[in-house]
């Protein structure tokens, strides 16, 4: 049982992450808070006869936020520490979408399939899958610009992650003042890729708790697990990403290990995997996974 001392509803959401957006909630490091998600599209799939018939770039992916979280800088790193999520209800939905998707010239019409969710499982048909939710959409205010919630880029938003789960610590830049870090589009199970260009969407209350490291800016975000870290990047390309991200794992390396940028790039190669996020969004997103054993820090 949680007993959050804040709860975060979704009165509030945004479909933009902006450099010049304005937190509408404050809270502290270390409090424990609750955020409550909607579902990708907010509600507006309930029964198969409902069809989402193309992506509104103004209304879609509703991130909770921006959350400003107190005393954090420009300079600084954000960092969110999942402690659990919640599905609060007994089924999602899986979508179609005509132009969007891995293989969307296939698609000749949209198609909606609601699932049941019960006993820790998605029922898909006669199968079991079983339930791992992950948030989709999370991010602070960008450096500069403005980037709809659709769009994955430097200050994180759509990246579609599995790995961005319960248990995950998800390490942020910090842009602008109080970081202002907004989530939401979470799916009950998904695969790497998200090739239709859904998990099953679901609603989701996050239970998790902030951390500031001051001066400590990546320029990407970073996951970080039990056993790894994982360094998330995004481009136009699946290849530019997988470069960022290549990037950002030799330079913690360096940093760490005290090693040239060559060897390095050596020991990325023998140990570095990297693996596919999300192939369907307007940019491209992947990550780059390191054991601890090889990396105990990223500073």
């Amino acid at each position: 049982m949680h007993h959050p001392d804040t709860i975060i509803t979704s009165e509030h959401v945004i479909y933009h992450f902006d450099a010049s957006m304005q937190g509408k909630w404050r809270v502290k490091p270390g409090e424990l808070v609750e955020i409550r998600c909607p579902d990708g599209v907010h509600g507006q799939i309930r029964t198969e006869t409902d069809r989402y018939q193309a992506v509104d770039y103004d209304h879609v992916n509703d991130a909770v936020g921006p959350i400003h979280v107190e005393g954090a800088e420009p300079g600084d790193r954000l960092v969110i520490d999942i402690k659990d999520i919640q599905i609060p209800q007994d089924w999602g939905y899986v979508l179609l979408i005509p132009n969007f998707g891995l293989l969307q010239k296939k698609i000749k019409e949209a198609k909606t399939k609601i699932v049941a969710i019960r006993d820790g499982h998605v029922h898909f048909d006669e199968l079991r899958i079983p339930l791992d939710p992950c948030i989709g959409t999370i991010g602070v205010a960008p450096a500069e610009g403005r980037y709809n919630t659709v769009i994955p880029f430097d200050h994180g938003g759509n990246m579609d992650t599995t790995a961005i789960r319960a248990g995950a610590r998800v390490h942020f830049p910090v842009n602008r003042a109080g970081g202002l870090i907004a989530m939401g589009d979470a799916k009950a199970v998904m695969g790497d890729g998200e090739v239709c260009g859904t998990g099953v969407g679901v609603p989701i209350n996050v239970f998790a708790r902030f951390e500031i490291i001051k001066g400590k800016r990546l320029p990407r975000p970073v996951i970080e697990t039990a056993t790894e870290w994982q360094f998330v990047a995004s481009a136009e390309t699946v290849e530019q990403a997988c470069g960022l991200a290549n990037e950002d794992m030799i330079a913690a390396i360096s940093r760490v290990r005290g090693s040239c940028w060559e060897e390095a790039y050596m020991l990325s190669s023998l140990v570095g995997d990297l693996r596919i996020s999300q192939v369907v969004d307007p940019l491209m997103t992947v990550r780059m996974a390191i054991d601890k054993k090889y990396l105990p820090s990223i500073d």
